[in-house]
């Protein structure tokens, strides 16, 4: 029976980096190489990364993708890799347009090159505005094993490569991804390959990226599943890792052959190989717990935003309440203490517990802390310009995001906004003031869940014997922006768990005002809500960018007019 060592390498990849990524995917063909695996198969597009947006239709750009492509075959094999074959995704342009393109690296060539079929145009993805679609497949035979590949969204959609590959009898498929992380997406992951394998017929290994790229962060949880929807191993999620394993195949039943709309060829590699002794079953990681899922995701798009673009720290205020603590929490976690500066910029209204609790918080870290009161700056602009009522509270947190700014063009640090999606949603923030900033780390996690995580991590650093990193003051106190006497979120807001219940329905399930009244809210509660919400989309557009978790993200995936005159209801 044909025996085939697999390797997958589930790598953190940076968009344009040519020369990184092509040392990348050399590190780790060698790690593959010294475990004896016969193939490696990297993450969808790895060579570029993904998404390269409007990368893809710079000619220049592809060019330089298709030569670094060529140069990497040579690099392998003038590093002794060329005797495993490489599956390395790209950025390729021929007569058609772009393609989202995968190729096959083997003794210093590139003996074989697949495009992807179906392109996605939903939610995050655009690829019908870049890409142009394959319909040729390539079968590779390694080490007497029929492989062949289905690239992404290629394994999502029914029909189409998967059903053509099991038609011509391949015996292994392999399917490069950057798929990237929302909450609970292994929920759908692992059944859909087990579906794909069955459909395929074969076995078939799942590599996908990890790492952050602007608001988009890849969670790994690469997978090998059985022809029988058995799960066979599952790399860790958020870290780096070579997955490898050895795969027994029937083989003999391969034909090439024009499939439905798809011609499928075979390439020959290898012949079947001596017998080798068998390595132990992998590895299956078990999925983490939906609080750890989320806190890794945005430690990772956190982390990869400030080091993928150069900073080497991050500024931002610390207030004592529970969204700045848990950005300083991820900040820590991500870049470590030394990376963190927090500052207090108390006003006159500022409570003494939400200054004591931002100093322990500090304290309990180890982050960089410093005040910087900001009353006679305040002062100069009430006088000034004769600010009463929403204008005299809405320029201290102007004069806050003002201090900050001036600090990151002092040190070089990148600041960072600590607002969460119940107050984007409904514009509870101040545009120029609390919103300022470089990167917004819980831009896309509604109130609730910020409390959720805080509690999470501190009993984290509890099992651990550590000094949980959050005041249990910041947890407990009822949230409040401070901007006048005696103010509390309520004053303005619905409790957050029914506030966050009615955005989840109305922002993340695009439910209309009769759904919403039809699920058991009050009319006045969604009259009220939905107006916060409809008006605020000008706040939006100006927000900083940050991880996305959900399914449907403010940016990138909830897109409306700001100038918009529909209203529910």
């Amino acid at each position: 029976m044909p025996q085939l060592r697999i390797a997958l390498a589930q790598v953190n990849a940076t968009v344009g980096d040519l020369d990184g990524n092509s040392a990348l995917v050399v590190e780790w063909t060698r790690k593959a190489a010294e475990a004896g695996a016969h193939l490696v198969v990297f993450p969808e597009m790895v060579l570029t990364s993904y998404p390269v947006e409007d990368l893809a239709i710079r000619t220049s750009f592809a060019r330089a993708s298709r030569a670094a492509l060529e140069d990497l075959a040579v690099a392998l094999d003038e590093a002794g890799l060329g005797s495993v074959a490489a599956f390395v995704g790209f950025l390729d342009h021929d007569s058609a347009g772009p393609r989202n393109a995968a190729s096959v690296l083997h003794g210093g060539r590139v003996v074989a090159t697949q495009y992807k079929h179906h392109l996605p145009n939903y939610g995050v993805f655009d690829e019908r505005r870049y890409f142009k679609p394959g319909d040729e497949l390539d079968v590779v035979r390694i080490n007497g094993v029929e492989v062949g590949m289905v690239i992404c969204e290629d394994l999502w959609q029914d029909g189409g490569p998967i059903s053509a590959l099991g038609a011509a009898g391949v015996d292994v498929v392999v399917s490069p991804n950057a798929s990237p992380y929302e909450r609970k997406k292994d929920d759908v992951r692992l059944p859909l390959v087990a579906r794909r394998a069955a459909e395929a017929g074969a076995p078939l290994a799942y590599c996908n990226l990890i790492g952050g790229q602007d608001e988009l962060v890849f969670d790994g949880d690469s997978l090998v599943v059985g022809r029988d929807g058995v799960l066979l191993a599952r790399a860790p999620q958020f870290v780096e890792h070579l997955m490898v394993m050895d795969l027994s195949v029937p083989g003999g039943s391969y034909e090439s052959g024009a499939f439905g709309d798809f011609t499928v060829e075979r390439i020959t590699i290898s012949e079947a190989g001596p017998a080798y002794e068998p390595l132990p079953a992998p590895r299956i990681f078990e999925p983490l717990s939906d609080e750890a899922e989320v806190w890794y995701a945005l430690v990772t798009g956190l982390r990869d935003y400030v080091h993928k673009n150069g900073f080497r720290s991050v500024v931002f205020g610390l207030s004592g309440g529970i969204d700045s603590a848990v950005v300083a929490a991820l900040a820590v976690d991500a870049l470590g203490p030394d990376a963190v500066h927090a500052v207090s910029l108390p006003s006159s209204y500022s409570s003494e517990h939400s200054k004591s609790d931002a100093f322990e918080m500090a304290q309990r870290t180890g982050i960089h802390y410093s005040v910087e009161p900001i009353a006679d700056m305040v002062s100069a602009f009430v006088s000034q310009l004769s600010l009463t009522g929403l204008a005299e509270e809405n320029i201290q947190a102007r004069c806050r995001g003002m201090a900050l700014m001036a600090l990151s063009n002092q040190h070089g640090h990148l600041v960072l906004a600590t607002g969460n999606k119940s107050e984007l949603s409904v514009g509870y923030s101040t545009i120029y003031g609390d919103a300022v900033g470089g990167f917004a780390p819980i831009k896309d996690v509604f109130k609730t869940l910020v409390w959720d995580l805080a509690r999470w991590r501190n009993d984290e650093a509890f099992k651990r014997g550590e000094t949980p990193p959050i005041p249990e003051n910041s947890i407990t106190k009822p949230p409040s922006a401070e901007l006048r006497p005696g103010q509390v979120d309520t004053d303005s807001l619905p409790d957050y768990a029914l506030l966050d219940d009615l955005l989840d329905d109305y922002v993340e399930g695009d439910r209309g005002y009769d759904d919403l009244i039809a699920a058991g809210f009050a009319p006045e509660l969604v009259d009220r809500v939905l107006r916060m919400v409809d008006k605020a989309e000008y706040k939006r557009r100006q927000y900083p960018p940050g991880t996305k978790i959900s399914n449907k993200a403010f940016g990138r995936d909830r897109r409306l007019p700001i100038t918009n005159a529909w209203r529910e209801g």
